[in-house]
């Protein structure tokens, strides 16, 4: 007996949860030979601003954690990346073409990314704050914050590695993310947010968008609640617009990056998106 096949559905991840595109568009992904992969749903303007809205929302649990818990939830995702990683592994060789043992090394790098970073969440304000010296009985103290909701345009030529290296170190301060990742290469982007579903990361925390981000991007630039803009793979898009549209609202802007290794790993990812906030205490009694 011949059974048909049961192809994936793949859909948006927004505040925990597996929506359709409000829109109803999907589009399709082929494999790097041209073969039929899957549909995903191609997001719109309102599913980027329902994403800001479960990102906004998420901010105040996410950053009131401990850091050292939030190390924890981050190695938790490697933990899960390392159990399905013939998963990702497959469908790193569909969608890009390459061979097995690249596909493994980007699936392997990737884990290795959470960890660095995970490891870096209780230490990267001992390095980024500062205890300042002041004229007076006081103490003056440095401390990096988190800035709130982070809009990503993933690096649009890697199906895994660089959505996580753009996501990971915006999440080590206490940010929530809202990320559009790749658009042709979409599949492994929706199978990390499975992994996310299922681990200790609260929903809102990170929300991924597939489609276009010539469309999307602009919405994402331009939204009042959105704190900061990672344009690390808006290199084809027209970005001096988005960093136009992203200065009317304040928000900090990391410029797009080139290159095999874009977003590679580095303290400065992690507080690029931080505030320094500074408190004075006395020096006993006055």
């Amino acid at each position: 007996m011949t059974r048909l096949a049961v192809p994936k559905t793949y859909k948006l991840y927004i505040g925990g949860k597996f929506p359709r595109s409000e829109s109803g568009r999907v589009y399709e992904i082929v494999s790097a030979k041209g073969a039929f992969l899957a549909n995903a749903a191609q997001a719109s303007r309102k599913d980027a601003r329902d994403a800001v809205v479960a990102a906004r929302a998420a901010v105040s649990g996410w950053s009131g954690q401990t850091s050292y818990n939030r190390g924890q939830v981050l190695y938790r995702i490697a933990e899960l990346l390392e159990g399905r990683r013939a998963q990702f592994i497959a469908e790193i060789v569909d969608a890009e073409g390459v061979t097995t043992a690249v596909a493994t090394t980007q699936v392997d790098t990737a884990i290795d990314r959470w960890v660095w970073y995970a490891g870096w969440a209780d230490k990267y304000a001992q390095v980024a704050g500062n205890g300042n010296p002041v004229a007076g009985p006081y103490f003056n103290i440095s401390v990096p914050e988190p800035t709130g909701v982070v809009a990503i345009i993933a690096p649009q030529d890697s199906s895994l590695l660089g959505l996580v290296s753009a996501v990971a170190p915006a999440l080590v301060a206490g940010n929530t993310v809202v990320v559009v990742a790749s658009e042709k290469l979409p599949l492994s982007a929706i199978s990390l947010s499975e992994v996310l579903a299922t681990s200790d990361v609260p929903g809102g925390v990170v929300n991924i968008l597939t489609g276009s981000p010539a469309e999307i991007a602009p919405w994402l630039a331009s939204h009042a609640d959105v704190n900061a803009l990672d344009l690390v793979g808006a290199g084809d898009l027209e970005w001096i617009d988005l960093q136009i549209s992203a200065a009317d609202t304040l928000k900090r802007v990391l410029q797009p990056e080139n290159g095999p290794d874009a977003a590679a790993p580095s303290l400065g990812r992690i507080t690029a998106f931080t505030e320094t906030k500074t408190v004075w205490h006395t020096k006993g009694l006055i």
